[in-house]
């Protein structure tokens, strides 16, 4: 059906712009009729993204803002206000209200965050009709007296649950609380969840619910589809999928910033127009960005959530969640941005075997249907290859330029028509990313069961490498003491190796280290990988393969000491109760050891002879002191003196020492030593005095004066324990012998 009639000037710009016909949402927010007293009515929106909102709201505007007048009035402040979540939606609203209003003479000015804020303030100044821009930048401008609400008539919240989710909610009072209270308020959101339907009460009246959002129908145009990876090859899937469908643009989704500077440089080396959009770029970046997936100079963008949301990009074909999204909201923003405006689209989950479970809930919590598979294999893009070749319309377009004729002529004069077509072909090929190698269970069990490949064709039979091929083995620092299971060693060694489950074979845990096998064709691969760098407290090192004596402990291997097999050990004797009436008993030799095998301890006396190699053993004499020191027999007198206390004076150096003398300051100094010299004061600090016994030294600040024994005294000087009480007042210790 024809657009209804909304303003002459609009309808014209819409006809120029080669709309047809509204789409749901234009339907109904067109057909709402305005309130008993004629003025426009305030809406309550629930529409998804891609479905022509902007275009909605801008032809809701127009009876409100223009009334029957064909153009607007002279600049001055803004009768319109449309808030937006993010700078890039901001900025694409603003281009879609520049051509609708174009005829109208409307100034539509941009407040968004990453712009300069004078330049946004020059332009304030001169006087617009609307301004389009975000939360935090709108609120610095009221806050700052660059904005003038005090002349809204309309103000519409885009996108209105996912700026209540960044947290704008306090900049969205803020600002609505500043406008009018008899202005007209349009909220547009993709749910109605309760937060919503609160904002809306709270500054709405009478508004009209429209919901556009039935099911799945909004996304009719999307094909879903879930692809199972290896945990370790997310990003050749990702290679894989841009080639399988050969998209015009394709949009990556990523979950940080790290990971979509990691991708792009992937994707760019193997030979991908790719460009990186996240929220540390500049807005000029960011835009530049944009422009090329736009103009076509780049084929592949790669992003964070910061694209999830109202961005609109022609002959976006193909969406790829390379990391799952945070929950079902995420999932619908992030797919709608393909399949907008009647054009089909791809939207293709990349899901981990670990993460199955996860997705499948979320799919059916949206009412999604989407079709599971393996990732595209390295047969299946290349045989599309040949069929998107052969169907180029190049092939089949007529030449009408001479000079390209004349060439061709003489080309297949030199040349043979095969040659001719294997040069093409190689052009062909060279444009193009060569496809990844990538691993699919299914299919895998698939070949084994019938023995064919995907093309019906006998396959080479998968080796059993549990049992024995071509294998290298490895050791891993996590056994059973802590806790080792195969159910997550085997993700734990793909990951950390960039291997995946076919490529590992036994796997056999010991007490304290695990050995597992690596095919030998991926060896070079997996060392290179665990190379880069490991996880905190592991360690992979190249092993031997388990001898016989080494056996494998289960975890039902720990039982009862009681129960435990002893193997080829003698069972142990049974326990025997000593003799009693002594403190030990003499000892006994076993009966089932040979008496040759060890001489029975004996306890020696004075008088023993001492072992070969021993000296004899010698008893002290119990007089409580240590005995005085005997030279040793064996060693010869002048190898070492005995030790003898020096006196103060000058006792006998031994030889080639000098003797110790006590220096003082009037003494010659020695040569090769500095005179002994008394050091000054030190500032801030009292000079040391050597106090006497009669009377104590005046106290430092903060100290107690030191107390000295008395002359003759026998009680020595105690010092004070930490709780202030002198030692000799303390109790003394009990239970163990002074020393």
């Amino acid at each position: 059906m024809p657009f209804p009639a909304s303003h002459p000037a609009l309808d014209r710009a819409l006809s120029e712009r080669g709309y047809a016909e509204p789409t749901p949402v234009q339907s109904a927010v067109l057909d709402a009729g305005p309130n008993e007293d004629g003025s426009g009515r305030d809406l309550l929106v629930s529409a998804q993204t891609g479905s022509g909102k902007t275009v909605a709201f801008g032809l809701a505007l127009a009876p409100t803002l223009l009334g029957e007048a064909e153009k607007f009035a002279e600049f001055g402040a803004p009768v319109a206000l449309v808030i937006a979540p993010t700078r890039e939606l901001a900025l694409q609203v603003s281009n879609e209200l520049q051509w609708l209003y174009a005829q109208t003479g409307a100034r539509i000015v941009s407040c968004v965050g990453g712009m300069d804020p004078k330049v946004e303030r020059q332009a304030l100044n001169r006087g617009c009709h609307i301004v389009v821009g975000t939360p935090g930048r709108l609120r610095d401008h009221v806050e700052r007296g660059s904005l003038d609400l005090s002349t809204l008539k309309a103000v519409v919240l885009d996108e209105a649950d996912e700026m209540l989710d960044m947290g704008f909610q306090e900049d969205l009072t803020f600002i609505l609380d500043a406008a009018p209270a008899e202005r007209r308020t349009l909220l547009f959101s993709a749910t109605l969840a309760r937060d919503i339907v609160q904002l809306a009460k709270t500054y709405q009246k009478n508004a009209l619910r429209i919901d556009t959002v039935a099911g799945n129908a909004s996304h009719a145009d999307i094909e879903y589809k879930a692809i199972r990876v290896a945990p370790n090859e997310v990003e050749l899937a990702v290679v894989n999928v841009l080639r399988y469908f050969e998209a015009p643009g394709a949009l990556v989704f990523a979950n940080t910033r790290e990971r979509v500077k990691h991708l792009t440089s992937s994707l760019r080396e193997r030979g991908f127009s790719v460009v990186g959009l996240s929220g540390e770029l500049t807005q000029s970046q960011r835009s530049e960005a944009l422009q090329a997936l736009r103009d076509g100079h780049a084929r592949v963008c790669v992003a964070t959530d910061v694209a999830a949301r109202g961005l609109d990009l022609p002959d976006l074909g193909l969406v790829i969640h390379a990391e799952i999204p945070v929950n079902k909201a995420g999932l619908l923003h992030r797919s709608g941005r393909t399949g907008r405006a009647g054009k089909k689209g791809v939207s293709v989950l990349l899901v981990s075997y670990t993460r199955r479970r996860k997705v499948e809930l979320m799919l059916q919590s949206a009412s999604i249907n989407a079709e599971w598979s393996g990732p595209p294999s390295a047969e299946m893009i290349l045989e599309n290859d040949r069929k998107r070749m052969l169907a180029d319309p190049v092939l089949t377009a007529p030449v009408e330029d001479e000079e390209v004729l004349a060439l061709g002529r003489k080309l297949l004069e030199t040349s043979t028509p095969e040659q001719v077509a294997a040069a093409l072909i190689r052009l062909y090929q060279q444009k193009l990313p060569a496809p990844e190698d990538v691993f699919d269970d299914e299919r895998m069990k698939r070949q084994q069961a019938t023995g064919k490949n995907d093309k019906g064709q006998p396959d080479v039979p998968y080796t059993d490498f549990a049992r024995g091929g071509d294998m290298t083995w490895y050791r891993i620092n996590i056994g059973r003491d802590k806790n080792a299971d195969p159910k997550w060693l085997m993700p734990t060694i793909c990951r950390l190796g960039h291997v995946t489950k076919r490529d590992i074979g036994s796997i056999k845990i010991f007490e304290r280290e695990t050995k597992f096998e690596i095919t030998q064709e991926m060896k070079a691969k997996f060392e290179a990988a665990i190379a880069l760098g490991l996880e905190e407290g592991v360690k992979i090192d190249p092993a031997v393969a388990p001898g016989p004596s080494e056996k494998p402990v289960s975890r039902w291997d720990k039982k009862p000491a009681g129960d435990r097999p002893t193997g080829d050990r003698p069972e142990r004797k049974p326990w025997t109760k000593r003799e009693e009436g002594s403190d030990k008993p003499a000892w006994k030799p076993r009966e089932d050891r040979p008496e040759g095998a060890k001489k029975p301890w004996v306890k020696r006396d004075d008088t023993a002879p001492a072992a070969e190699g021993k000296k004899p053993w010698v008893k002290r004499e119990e007089t409580g002191e240590k005995p005085a020191w005997k030279a040793r027999e064996d060693r010869p007198q002048a190898e070492k003196k005995p030790w003898v206390k020096r006196e103060d004076a000058a006792a006998p150096a031994a030889e080639g020492k000098k003797p110790w003398v006590k220096r003082t300051p009037n003494d010659p100094t020695p040569e090769g030593k500095k005179p002994w010299v008394k050091k000054p004061p030190v500032e801030g600090k009292t000079p040391w005095t050597p106090r006497s016994d009669a009377e104590a030294a005046p106290a430092a600040a903060g100290d107690k004066p030191w107390k000295g024994k008395p002359k003759g005294g026998d009680r020595p000087w105690a010092a004070k324990d930490a709780r202030g009480k002198p030692a000799e007042a303390r109790a003394p210790y009990k239970g163990k012998t002074p020393r």
